[in-house]
């Protein structure tokens, strides 16, 4: 079996990457026969998370993007030098078999006759691209398809040809979302039995978006992906503490900020969001972890629209506690 690897592209600096989680990081491996076929799939990443630190998402629940898709790749010349370049290859076993069945295919009419170059300009060749990332045990059997030609503006006939949700999950993959490290107050340290407020500024908790497009002979199709931030949960570290809510999951404001900056006079209330230690940390510190649960969901370009699972991003901060000292005079 032939097997095609996959290389990644690199689009303008400005916010265009190619397909892969390397960012335009080049993969060029390639199989036995040589072969290589590169994703035209680009990526805008304006609108992806910034700052300090970002991270890429955690599917929540069932989330099964794709390993591999068709997508258009060649006009009748290109895919005649293609063809070319793949068998001018030493003799190994089976190559007569394989030479003599792709010869039928593309050159003596079965279905295609020289490559289909009466048809020039009026569609391409489309061929497997693999996410090898993501491949596993025989996902690679998933599209087995030979090369096969589309006219422009006719569906793909094979099932597992990207379209607008594929892109959208090809999106999804290239997400990245703030850090969650929340602010606290007290900031230095923690007291027993008295609470600790925790936010998050509504200025760095906002959605992020990235497009992805193929743009290429005759098909021309996107999908933004959006992370839209919905919760905060805070999970204290220790069993000994008390959470605000009783939940950990903290609420977002309508000004889009989570939880409320504590202010003097308030340490007496319970704070909207926040935890208050049962127990001194000791020597050490507890492990406050804090994660954002964020909402997906995906437009075409050609009107389409859905939504995939929430995907989540958290971090652990330490937090020192402190008995509370007591002077007796």
């Amino acid at each position: 079996m032939l097997f095609i690897s996959t290389l990644f592209t690199t689009g303008p600096a400005h916010a265009e990457t190619g397909f892969g989680g390397s960012r335009g990081e080049a993969d060029t491996s390639s199989d036995s026969s040589g072969r290589t076929i590169t994703s035209q799939v680009t990526f805008n990443t304006s609108k992806n998370g910034a700052g300090e630190s970002t991270g890429a998402l955690t599917p929540v629940g069932d989330y099964d993007p794709p390993a591999c898709w068709y997508e258009p790749k060649w006009t009748p010349e290109e895919y005649e030098k293609d063809f070319k370049q793949r068998w001018n290859v030493g003799h190994f076993s089976g190559a007569a078999q394989g030479y003599a069945a792709e010869k039928s295919r593309y050159i003596e009419g079965k279905p295609y006759k020289d490559f289909n170059k009466e048809k020039s300009g009026e569609g391409m060749f489309w061929g497997t691209v693999y996410d090898w990332d993501r491949l596993e045990g025989d996902d690679y059997l998933t599209c087995g398809q030979a090369d096969f030609w589309v006219d422009n503006g006719d569906d793909p006939p094979v099932e597992g040809a990207i379209d607008a949700e594929t892109l959208a999950k090809l999106a999804y993959n290239q997400l990245q979302v703030p850090d969650t490290a929340v602010t606290l107050a007290p900031e230095e340290a923690s007291k027993v039995n008295l609470p600790t407020w925790a936010w998050l500024d509504k200025a760095d908790f906002h959605e992020v978006s990235v497009t992805a497009s193929l743009n290429v002979g005759g098909w021309n199709l996107s999908a933004t992906t959006t992370a839209t931030p919905v919760s905060l949960k805070l999970e204290p570290g220790t069993a000994d503490a008390t959470m605000f809510p009783a939940s950990g999951e903290c609420t977002i404001s309508a000004d889009g900020s989570v939880g409320e900056p504590y202010a003097k006079g308030k340490s007496d209330e319970d704070p909207p969001c926040g935890v208050t230690y049962l127990r001194s940390s000791g020597q050490g510190t507890y492990d406050l972890k804090a994660t954002v649960t964020w909402e997906i969901t995906w437009e075409g370009s050609n009107g389409e629209t859905g939504s995939l699972p929430d995907g989540a991003f958290g971090n652990e901060q330490a937090v020192t506690v402190q008995e509370i000292q007591a002077v007796n005079r």
